[in-house]
């Protein structure tokens, strides 16, 4: 046995000795950020080690400080699990070690990208010849996207941003709804756009399709791009696509969704009715890591026109092997990246289309769940419509809530943190693990129960 397949052996093991723990370890981490670094050793050593026992050290260290996001009852933050073979498939990934570039370099790759492409567009409903790029998550999904609609609206506006840059050249209007998510303000800010105007929401967070044409009728015009979102961080609510989509299309505008988790809606005959209207957007971005529960990291940035997408992002070099029909990287920000289609693949093979909808409808039948419980709660109020994977719930004033939360966490039998919505203070409930279980729901919502007591 040579050092290498030691190493993986002990990785192995570790790695299901650690999967076998979710089911009844506390959620939260039991030790500190110092205490890791003084059980690592913060000297690096002045020869080496033994790889395997590299790995001894590592799993040994860090165990007691790893939260545990993959498990069934990590409600906190719209963080998905690992589903199996997508696991599986990302050790695969990295013994294989693919720069996934170019078709010429890594065929491999580039056919299981188009496949889980293809797959992708006919599982979402939308436009069946749109680019589908992968990314590190819907941070930077959302900034390709943008970037293509940026130079797209330029373009039209005969201006050309990939030759002469930003400066001198007309301004781009950027208009978003005001419960949007950071990640949008965060793609906008690296585009050199700055900050959205706003447009006022409704009580569960949606555009209101009026004051978008209002905004938009007000005589500004020019190069214009509406972000609109599917799924909102807090309730879950979708735009109302039909409404705000044709009035940005009497303006002109390219019109972006960020759907980081409730694109994944468009999957579930159940659930569909929640993304109508959708696919008539200009570009969309989403996350694999969230709904569809893949290994990190892997956002999902799909845009319409793929000549738009490939003039963003497309690179050229003398020394690459460029392939006629376009490579992987005419579709990201990145060269040198992960295989993130191999997982994404693994995972829509295993579930296939009747899979991937229960996946959804299951996440959103939980979410109802930990609604009814927390509604016979005495003191207890959900204040949002639960559509889809989220619940806010608050226990009779900002104090109390704060110490129900803080009680929960205490216990640790399950991870559900606090926000600020409509100024009142929260308690956020994000249902996105493909392994939770009913009784994991039952544990949990007997913790908050135990944590209202004693608040």
């Amino acid at each position: 046995m040579d050092a290498r397949e030691a190493a993986l052996r002990r990785a192995h093991d570790h790695a299901l000795r650690w999967l076998a723990s979710l089911s009844d370890r506390p959620v939260p981490a039991r030790a500190s950020v110092d205490e890791i670094v003084r059980a690592l050793g913060a000297e690096l050593p002045e020869g080496p080690s033994d790889p395997a026992d590299v790995v001894d050290l590592l799993a040994t260290a860090c165990e007691p400080g790893l939260t545990a996001f993959p498990g069934g009852r990590f409600y906190g933050f719209v963080i998905g699990g690992t589903e199996p073979a997508a696991l599986a498939t990302d050790w695969l990934v990295s013994a294989w070690d693919q720069n996934c570039v170019m078709r010429a370099v890594s065929p491999a790759y580039t056919a299981a990208e188009d496949i889980a492409g293809a797959w992708l567009l006919r599982l979402l409903d939308l436009p069946g010849d749109s680019a589908v790029g992968f990314t590190t998550g819907a941070t930077m999904a959302n900034f390709t996207c943008l970037a293509a609609g940026r130079d797209a609206v330029l373009r039209s506006a005969g201006w050309d941003v990939a030759r002469d840059g930003l400066a001198g050249g007309p301004p781009v209007r950027v208009i978003a709804g005001e419960d949007r998510h950071m990640s949008v303000d965060v793609a906008l800010r690296y585009l050199g756009l700055g900050r959205p105007e706003l447009v006022g929401a409704d009580g569960q967070g949606r555009m209101e399709p009026e004051a978008l044409r209002d905004l938009l009728a007000d005589g500004r015009g020019g190069p214009t791009l509406v972000v609109l979102q599917a799924g909102d961080i807090h309730s879950g609510a979708f735009d109302f696509f039909t409404e705000t989509i044709r009035a940005a299309r009497g303006a002109d505008a390219w019109v972006h969704v960020d759907g980081a988790f409730g694109l994944w809606a468009a999957a579930s005959p159940r659930l569909a009715h929640l993304t109508e209207g959708c696919a008539d957007a200009d570009s969309w971005a989403t996350d694999a890591h969230k709904t569809l529960n893949v290994p990190y990291d892997c956002g999902l940035a799909i845009v319409r026109d793929p000549l738009a997408l490939r003039a963003a992002m497309g690179v050229s070099g003398d020394y690459l092997i460029q392939h006629e029909h376009g490579d992987p990287a005419d579709k990201v920000p990145e060269l040198s990246r992960r295989g993130r289609a191999f997982t994404v693949w693994a995972a829509l093979r295993s579930l296939g289309r009747s899979g991937v909808a229960d996946l959804v409808d299951q996440l959103c039948r939980h979410a109802c769940a930990f609604a009814e419980g927390i509604a016979a709660i005495d003191g207890a109020s959900v204040l949002n419509d639960v559509v889809f994977t989220q619940v806010c719930a608050e226990f009779g004033g900002d104090e109390r809530t704060e110490r129900v939360l803080a009680r929960l966490l205490d216990d640790g039998t399950a991870w559900i943190s606090g926000s600020t919505w409509h100024g009142r203070r929260i308690m956020r409930i994000s249902v996105s693990n493909w392994s939770t279980t009913d009784g994991d729901v039952t544990r949990a919502l007997d913790a908050i129960r135990r944590a209202c007591a004693d608040a």
